[in-house]
């Protein structure tokens, strides 16, 4: 079983413990695909990075991590 989320995880974490949060990721407009910060940058991180609302994406994100 796939651990739960965790605020301290990092975006590279997310992407490869739940691959159909990629989905999500790129859907708002994020290209934390490849990207070398997206293993330093938590969700709350990138959601201020990308100027997002950290609440709307951290639930997108959580639909996805089945």
């Amino acid at each position: 079983m796939k651990s739960r989320f965790d605020h301290d995880m990092t975006m590279d974490t997310i992407m490869r413990r739940w691959p159909g949060t990629i989905r999500v990721i790129l859907d708002h407009g994020m290209l934390c695909v490849g990207c070398p910060i997206a293993s330093f940058h938590t969700v709350s991180d990138a959601a201020r990075e990308h100027s997002l609302d950290e609440d709307k994406l951290i639930d997108d994100l959580t639909k996805e991590m089945k």
